[in-house]
Parts: structure tokens; sequence; C-alpha cells
């Protein structure tokens, strides 16, 4: 950047505007936030003066990149820990690695460079600066097509904790087609028209009223797709269990450039499917979804989830009655684009 630094492209008290709608928005802590932040005015900087080398300060406001953009982790380090006295290279990769858990941004490696993508935050950037994304619709999961995409999708989800990475794709595919098996109605996908690919999952599971005491435990015995345990702690009902109340959120992801078009469509869907669950399960009343990813508590909540209790650890259980959420009239794409 010409030893140009960023407070002089964008003044602190702006960035203090924008590190405080992000960390509204994804829940993270404010010292990412801020690295968030200085990374996004960096790159930008970058890019403009690679288009327009006569460019001056300040930037008029932050943008989408038109493409990633070159950043190595020394890069990286200097930029997160100039005015520190520790913060090594490796760090600042650790920290990239992340925020890309987060869904913050995005890496490609080519096998010698690092280049990086600014995903969407749809409060702060207006309709015009969104780019455009492949058309999507709700569909049934393929347990032959889907279970690999979407593994890699759930893998992040679970992994962003540094958990040992028990949430490995092969595990979670593995999962996906067993449960395909016994009870498919609840899984669905968002697919590209285009090619194919499922850029977001859900799985609307039925739990037998053996497992139901789970939800008032430490949510952490509730993990499965980053446990070491090949034991389900939660017992699957099948279609007709008239004693089957409950049924759990297990997953909920999707991709983020998609999250503010594609978001409340893939409700609608969830509501239309438990409409047709309740076919099956006649006696379902709860909805439960445990939140893994700080991303998805602010959905969650707009949507009349309630924390169970207070809970030490960033994961919890939360609750709201099923017939409370297939009653929610939900408008596209008005709702705040964050998931679980």
């Amino acid at each position: 950047m010409d030893n140009i630094p960023v407070e002089t492209w964008f003044p602190p008290d702006r960035q203090r505007v924008v590190t405080t709608e992000v960390l509204q928005r994804v829940g993270l802590t404010r010292i990412r936030a801020e690295y968030f932040t200085r990374l996004w005015i960096y790159l930008l900087v970058k890019e403009t003066q690679a288009k327009t080398p006569t460019a001056k300060p300040p930037l008029l406001c932050l943008e989408l990149l038109t493409e990633p953009v070159i950043c190595t982790h020394r890069e990286a380090a200097n930029l997160f820990y100039s005015e520190k006295d520790r913060g090594s290279d490796r760090a600042a990769g650790l920290m990239l690695d992340k925020l890309a858990a987060l869904g913050l941004i995005r890496k490609f490696f080519d096998g010698n460079t690092t280049r990086i993508e600014i995903l969407p935050i749809p409060e702060l950037l207006s309709a015009p600066q969104t780019r455009n994304i492949a058309t999507v619709k709700p569909d049934a999961f393929d347990p032959r097509c889907d279970a690999i995409p979407v593994a890699q999708l759930l893998a992040t989800n679970y992994n962003w904790m540094n958990r040992n990475l028990h949430a490995t794709p092969h595990r979670i595919a593995k999962l996906l087609r067993s449960w395909s098996q016994q009870y498919s109605t609840g899984m669905r996908v968002l697919r590209r028209t285009d090619n194919q690919n499922p850029i977001g999952f859900c799985l609307l599971y039925p739990v037998a009223s053996t497992s139901e005491a789970k939800f008032f435990q430490d949510p952490n015995r509730g993990l499965h797709f980053s446990s070491e345990s090949e034991i389900d702690p939660f017992v699957m009902a099948q279609p007709g269990d008239l004693d089957c109340l409950a049924i759990y959120i297990r997953s909920w992801v999707i991709d983020a450039p998609y999250i503010p078009q594609y978001q409340a469509s893939f409700l609608q869907d969830a509501q239309q499917i438990l409409h047709q669950m309740k076919q099956d399960f006649p006696n379902a009343c709860d909805l439960y979804s445990m939140i893994v990813h700080p991303t998805y508590e602010a959905l969650a909540a707009s949507l009349g989830f309630q924390k169970m209790r207070n809970a030490p650890s960033s994961i919890y259980w939360m609750y709201l009655a099923l017939d409370r959420f297939l009653a929610l009239d939900i408008p596209a794409p008005t709702i705040p684009s964050r998931a679980k």
C-alpha cells in the first residue's frame, strides 16, 4: 500500500462504525472484528491502487472486491500486529483461517500465493454492490450426489471452534447417508439450477422420546459431527411414532453469498417440510436448535427462538414451539441474514 497506513484511507471513527456493525451481525470478538475491518480496507486499497495508481485517500465507502486479492501471511501480520509486540506470520495465518470459518472471507491458495475474497455483509452493503449470484431452489437431499459437498459446508461450521477437527467431511458424509436411509423427508438442500451443486443444507431430525432429555443437558453432549464417539446421542424417531414430540434442527447452513437473497425461501421450505413431517409425527410440538456458530444466533432470535439456559460456552440450546414457527409469515428477503 505504498506505506500509506490504513487509517489514512479509512479513518478510525469510520472503522469503529464498521467494526460495531460486524460485531452485531457475527457475534465474534471485538479484536477479530477489528482485524477483519482492517483487512477489508487493506485489500480494497490494494485493488484500487492496482487499477488506479494515482488514486488518493480516503475511500468513500467499503465495497466488495471485484476479484480475490493477494495477501500473504506476512502482510496480514503487519496489518494485524503492527502496533503490538506479539504476532507472527503463523498467528496471522490462523487468524485468516478463523475469519474464513466465520464466513467473513474466503481464501484461495494455488500452491504459491493466497488470495482473499471479502464475503457479502448485507447490513454494510447496498443492493447495487452485491454481486450477481447463481439462481438456487430448495430441493430434496440426494445422498449419492449431495453428501460430499454438503459435508464440506458443514465441516466449516464445526471446525471454526478448533475442536481438534473431528468434524471431518468424511465422517459427516457417512452420517448424512446413514440418516437419509432412516428418514429423508427432513433433509433439504438449496441447489444451484446451473450446475446442481448444493450451497445450503437443512436437517430436520425427528427425535425419539428416549433422547428428549438431551435438550436439557450440556449441549456439548449433543454434538455428534465433531465428536469422537460413534454413538449418536439422539435416536431418530420412526414415522408413526406417537411419542415423538421433538424436531431437532440438526443442521442449517447457507453459503454466505446466497444468504441475503435465498435465506427466506429456505425458511419457507422448512415450514412446508415440517407440515409434511407432522403427518408422520402427529404429536410433534417442540422445535429445538443448537447454536454452534456465532452467525446463527441473530436469525434464531428473530424467528422467536429462546435460549434455554445460561451457558458459559458459545454452544447452547434454543427452543421454539413448532406451531409458532409454522405460523410465522416469512416475507422474502426481509429477515436478518443470519442462520441456524
